[in-house]
């Protein structure tokens, strides 16, 4: 008969959940507090080295130092005892990875699952990717083994932790974080184990720093854990880093475990020694007791009745015996056939050929515990033959049946033993298919992504609709598109590859006749969804192509407008700008007569006139820039604008300046001025011309006044300029300037033009005080005015007005004035 091994154990080795709920916080903590990071790299670092100065190194830079694999593999090994396989020595890259990838795999046959954490990330020194995989590697070789009452890891670690700090005042391990940051936990630690090294009863919970320094310089010095943390980091955080605290309390641990293994070990010996000892004592007090009592004895039995009734109460004790056995046995062969109905019919199942990943994971264990029961009941079957054989050795009346139904057990838990093993063998298979699937999914997903975002990325860009205004811009987005295309091989070559991906699932599922969904559980994109975008990106290179040489020569056309353009514009801009400014010489010119400048005028009016075709010209070829769109020209800073402006300018300009000679030869022709006196107006108007605008200022005016011989005040001033500026535009033109030199040469005041000052003088009133006049006037044309004005009665008089306006027109009747 076929038994199932008593002694198969189904221990707890690695909880996968447990380790899954790990790498999640992992990746939760991708962003990990600056704190948290400072406090795990120290830890981690001072961890590893504690190991690798086994083999004679160490780190210093923990992303840096692991990134060739090389030092990653030494740690692994010094760990775990075992022989990796041999090291690629080279420097490039692809060396780096195969290298990082050898450790990863020899954790991952340990029973870890490694999630997020890639090669390619330990290479490129990623920190958070390097500080997780350090943490899982101290997970499964330093906390995962902890065991303490069928507690394990983490739970076992803290309950190892609360059992040995119990008995110590103020201190209260409650997790891996606040519950250390007094420093009197570690300390109660070291003296539990070590009284001798630490005097618990002088520390003070108020100095946590020197708790902690305490200890820990203690544990460097006595029990070789080196320091893994800074005091001040746990003291000043609000949250000390928990994986920090428990790599380095779990060397207190392994520090300790030997210690408490041999004192274990020491008890148990005692106590077998004195459990044996006492046997023995019992045994020799025995046979004492015995030898006393058996001679008396002997002689008694032998004075029994050996009769018929011995034999009797024998004979019924064995049937009695018999029957309880048959019973037994009945109620045993029930119980086990009881339980053992169904189970071959459930073990030939085949459920697991549709079964997903997770699905397999939950019959595997379910059949691990079913193994587990199978086990159990193994006592059970050994119990039930050995009844059975010993009611054939008692010579039971039914053996026959007993036989038979003990041997249908028999072969039917030889049976159930033979289902279970090739049911474990068919899960197990199918997993590692599962398994190899869900890779290749994960592969998929991880490089579909990326190039189903490229390629829709691409799709937009190639048609995208794009504005330039330049060969220049244009150009560019031409070499862009030629460096797209160049692109496409490799895109190409990887597009080929992930559709090898799903072609290896596809191969996987039918090569083993798996009936489960090809469909990828970690990724929306499908294949057909990147065939069609693939082709879509195949049809738009070309359009692209096309649109972007249509449109080079389009520019290519503006280009030649604008430089058309240009160039008549560089020459008419100069040519109007030059003819301005001879306009503007011969309007201020002094020699010469007025006749000879107005012929000079004619001359340049007839020149204008007939440059009106170049301006036709420029206009239909701004009109053929205007129907390209094209808004700018490097070419030249003039527009059409500016050529407009420029041109109704001068045409205004020599048109009024004709008008301003014809205007000063009327004037001097009516004043009788000569052309010697025009000249010298000219001069005088163009000496204080200071902007040479042909304006002048007020002050200008004043200085060119006094210039002249004229004695002025601020209300004579004033009477000027109501003259000269009637509109108070604030200049004075050379036009008003001839007007009122002609007025001044011609000696032609009248009566109403002094009457006129007299008002500037007296503030508009009708009347002027004598005051005024003294405060306007010389003292003695003051006193003149004073002496021989009349009285003034008219409207609004005040005592004192005098009648300025009855001797203007008195002193007019008087005199030639």
């Amino acid at each position: 008969m076929n038994q199932i091994e008593p002694g198969v154990q189904y221990n707890y080795v690695y909880d996968e959940d447990e380790y899954m709920i790990q790498e999640e916080e992992w990746d939760r903590d991708l962003l990990l507090d600056p704190a948290w990071e400072k406090q795990q790299r120290k830890t981690f670092t001072a961890w590893c080295n504690s190991h690798l100065r086994k083999a004679g190194t160490q780190i210093e830079n923990i992303e840096e130092d692991f990134r060739n694999g090389l030092k990653l593999m030494l740690l692994l090994e010094v760990i775990s005892g075992e022989r990796l396989p041999k090291p690629d020595r080279g420097k490039m890259r692809f060396h780096k990875i195969a290298n990082v990838n050898k450790a990863l795999d020899y954790i991952a046959s340990k029973g870890v699952k490694l999630v997020s954490i890639g090669a390619e990330e330990i290479v490129d020194g990623n920190v958070k990717m390097t500080l997780g995989m350090i943490w899982t590697i101290i997970l499964r070789f330093a906390i995962q083994d902890i065991s303490v009452e069928e507690t394990s890891a983490k739970e076992g670690l803290l309950l190892w932790c609360q059992r040995k700090t119990a008995p110590y005042r103020n201190v209260n391990i409650q997790n891996f974080h606040t519950s250390w940051k007094d420093g009197l936990g570690l300390c109660a630690l070291i003296h539990r184990h070590r009284p001798d090294l630490i005097d618990y009863s002088k520390l003070n919970k108020d100095d946590p720093i020197g708790n902690i320094n305490l200890a820990m310089e203690i544990a460097e010095k006595h029990l070789d854990i080196p320091k893994m943390l800074d005091a001040e980091d746990i003291v000043n955080t609000p949250k000390p880093d928990e994986r920090a605290i428990m790599t380095y309390v779990s060397c207190f641990y392994h520090a300790f475990a030997g210690a408490e293994q041999a004192e274990t070990a020491a008890n148990r010996i005692c106590k077998v020694l004195a459990v044996n000892q006492e046997n023995e004592r019992l045994m020799e007090e025995y046979e004492r007791l015995a030898s006393e009592d058996i001679a008396g004895a002997w002689q008694r039995l032998e004075q029994a009745e050996k009769g018929y009734e011995e034999w009797l109460l024998n004979e019924i004790r064995r049937l009695e015996r018999l029957e309880h056995l048959a019973e037994k046995f009945r109620q045993k062969a029930s119980t086990h056939e009881t339980w053992a109905y169904g189970k071959e019919q459930i073990l030939l199942q085949k459920d697991y050929e549709s079964a997903s990943l997770t699905e397999v994971r939950a019959l595997l264990r379910k059949h691990e515990a079913f193994e587990s029961d199978l086990a159990a009941h193994q006592d059970r079957v050994e119990q039930i033959a050995a009844i059975a054989q010993e009611l054939n050795e008692l010579d039971y009346h039914d053996a026959v049946n007993v036989n038979d139904r003990c041997q249908k057990i028999c072969d039917q838990w030889d049976r159930l033993g033979t289902l279970t093993q090739k049911r474990r063998e068919a899960l197990e298979r199918m997993e590692k298919l599962l398994e190899t699937i869900d890779q290749l999914h994960l592969e998929f997903a991880k490089r579909a992504a990326p190039f189903n975002n490229w390629m829709e990325g691409a799709m937009e860009d190639l048609q995208d609709m794009f504005i330039v205004h330049s060969i220049e811009e244009i150009q560019s987005l031409i070499t862009a598109h030629e460096q797209f295309k160049a692109t496409l091989p490799e895109a190409d070559g990887e597009r080929q590859s992930i559709m090898a991906i799903q072609n290896e699932v596809e191969k996987v599922i039918q090569s083993y006749n798996i009936r489960i969904s090809s469909s990828n559980p970690y990724s929306t994109v499908t294949m057909d969804e990147l065939r069609t975008k693939w082709d879509k990106v195949k049809q738009l290179v070309p359009i692209r192509d096309q649109s972007l040489q249509e449109e080079l020569a389009r520019q290519h056309a503006n280009e030649r407008l604008r430089r058309q353009f240009a160039a008549q514009a560089n020459a008419i801009g100069p040519w109007i700008q030059n003819k301005m400014e001879e306009i503007a010489r011969s309007s201020i010119q002094i020699t010469g007569a007025l006749e000879d400048q107005m012929n000079q005028l004619k001359q340049y009016e007839h020149n204008i006139i007939n440059y009106k075709n170049n301006i036709d010209k420029l206009e239909g070829d701004h009109q053929l820039i205007q129907e390209a769109l094209v808004f700018d020209n490097k070419h030249t800073n003039y527009t059409m604008e500016h050529i407009r402006v420029g041109w109704e300018l001068l045409l205004t300009t020599i048109a009024r300046t004709i008008n301003e000679v014809e205007t000063q030869i009327l004037t001097r022709d009516a004043k009788g001025i000569t052309q010697e006196q025009m000249n010298e107006f000219r001069a005088s108007f163009n000496h204080f011309d200071r902007r040479k605008n042909g304006l002048m200022d007020h002050e200008d005016f004043r200085a060119c006044l006094i210039s002249m011989g004229y004695d002025l005040g601020e209300a004579e001033f004033a009477r000027i300029m109501t003259l000269v500026d009637p509109n108070g535009q604030g200049t004075v033109t050379f036009q008003s300037f001839i007007d009122f030199m002609t007025r001044e040469t011609a000696d032609t005041d009248t009566a109403e033009q002094v009457i006129a000052s007299f008002r500037i003088l007296a503030s508009d009133k009708p009347y002027i005080l004598a005051e005024e006049l003294r405060r306007e006037l010389p003292p003695d044309q003051a006193q003149y005015c004073i002496k021989r004005m009349p009285a003034y009665s008219g409207p609004g008089s005040v005592p004192g007005a005098l009648d300025y306006a009855a001797f203007s027109s008195a002193l007019y009747g008087e005199s030639d004035l």
